[in-house]
């Protein structure tokens, strides 16, 4: 048995020559073995040792058989320390006691005379079982503080108008079920967050979302993200990958752009969802998956459908509910109450906590379109904070899209030609109401284009 080291492990027994033996031999193999006689040793002795394994025995007392005192003692050592594993030791025939000690919380039994082989593979067994416990709820308090964090990065969602009122009443509706969910509304209106508040306050709350940007992913390499590779399968495919569909397993599986998706790689989708069950890439092996689908998209699917560029059945298999996010022009009146938010957020982000915005600056966000819906008015707050020279913003602190200032800034614009590009862009984005792949079409240019160009002129 490979030593563990970093293993402690308490002996309670009341013959010394047992004791004695077990200490000789466990030497061997663990880091430290403290060892005692006196049972009512052991708060003590848990306090100064924190073993990470207790050997007890049943019976303290001469003659005594029933195992009572071992028992007693098990379930102290359990209030104590409830995580500390238990083996307990007892002597040939006495079964149905060691059963009666797994009731009570012992992790394993063994009896005397024992096989040293025996005896030190249960301790490794035990050893591990209880690590690996330790590991998986590690991993969970980390998966929870990741989740928190991220919930605290992308905010929660806020709005009193009827509009937004509207989807908070339907997400409510739609969370108690497992329904698949499609979310519908134009880039920056917060999809995703819609995705996020429905598994928050479902069912599978407690267990993991995963995202998935369809339209981010090589057609090549789909197949494989969604449902894993096994090792061989293609070039690069050195080790064997999970896909996001096993990922998500009793969680939810949330797909954005799901109207990028090819119509090859539909008809795979479709079929995954219809079975619940998928096959790696290279692999003949079905697995089965359990996850709750919400998919999002700005495209209009059903044109798409008629225009035989997305299928019928898979729009029917993935809107069992619907939900459309209204864009922001359609919420005003939510400006002001959203404006203050981002701006306490980005007080606290950059040390400006007098910051305050005037009354005339909310009056100009309210009356802008904001193409770039609620995303565009977060980094128009954010520039702003950072930017400003005065406790209070003013209107002239918020440079929105396409807003021209003076007569000077016309002709110099006509004169330039990426502020001409960029003026294009703005007009083909306002045109099609944030619709990327329409916008890209309407410029002649692709879609990773125009992300690239987006980024360059800081248009959201």
């Amino acid at each position: 048995m490979e030593k563990l080291t970093n293993t402690t492990i308490l002996i309670i027994d009341d013959e010394e020559d047992i004791l004695f033996t077990l200490k000789i031999l466990l030497k061997k193999h663990l880091g430290h073995v403290y060892t005692n006689s006196n049972p009512f040793h052991i708060p003590r002795l848990i306090r100064q040792h924190q073993p990470d394994l207790i050997l007890l025995d049943l019976n303290f007392k001469s003659g005594a058989t029933t195992g009572e005192e071992g028992l007693h003692w098990l379930k102290k050592i359990k209030e104590l320390s409830p995580e500390t594993p238990v083996i307990i030791i007892t002597a040939h025939g006495d079964v149905e006691i060691a059963v009666e000690a797994l009731k009570e919380g012992a992790s394993d039994f063994i009896e005397k005379p024992w096989h040293n082989e025996k005896l030190i593979a249960t301790i490794r067994s035990t050893i591990q079982l209880i690590t690996s416990q330790k590991e998986i709820r590690q991993l969970e308090q980390t998966r929870e503080t990741l989740s928190n964090q991220l919930k605290a990065v992308t905010g929660t969602m806020l709005g009193e108008s009827e509009a937004i009122q509207t989807t908070f009443r339907t997400i409510r509706k739609v969370a108690k079920t497992d329904a698949n969910v499609l979310i519908l509304g134009e880039n920056g209106t917060g999809k995703e967050m819609v995705a996020r508040a429905i598994h928050d306050a479902s069912m599978r709350s407690k267990e993991v979302f995963i995202k998935v940007d369809v339209g981010s992913i090589p057609e090549s390499l789909i197949e494989s993200e969604l449902f894993g590779h096994k090792k061989g399968a293609f070039t690069d495919a050195k080790t064997d990958r999970i896909g996001r569909f096993e990922a998500a397993q009793n969680g939810t599986l949330f797909l954005d752009e799901i109207g990028n998706l090819s119509t090859a790689s539909q008809s795979k989708f479709l079929s995954a969802l219809q079975n619940m069950v998928i096959v790696p890439v290279g692999s003949n092996q079905a697995v089965p998956v359990n996850f709750r689908l919400i998919c999002a998209t700005n495209e209009p699917l059903p044109e798409m459908v008629q225009n035989k560029t997305f299928r019928q059945d898979l729009l029917y298999r993935i809107n069992t509910i619907e939900i459309k996010v209204p864009p922001l022009r359609e919420r005003t009146g939510d400006i002001a109450l959203l404006s203050q938010h981002f701006l306490q957020q980005f007080r606290e982000k950059y040390k400006r906590s007098q910051l305050t915005i005037h009354p005339t600056a909310i009056e100009k966000l309210e009356k802008y379109h904001w193409p770039g819906n609620v995303r565009e008015l977060q980094h128009t707050i954010e520039r702003a904070v950072i930017l400003a020279d005065e406790a209070e913003l003013q209107p002239d602190d918020f440079r929105l899209s396409g807003e021209i200032t003076s007569q000077t800034d016309t002709e110099q614009d006509n004169l330039n030609l990426e502020k001409m590009e960029r003026r294009m862009i703005l007009k083909a984005m306002q045109l099609h109401k944030g619709n990327i792949t329409k916008a890209a079409e309407e410029l002649g240019i692709t879609r990773a284009a125009l992300y690239r160009r987006l980024d360059k002129f800081g248009i959201q």
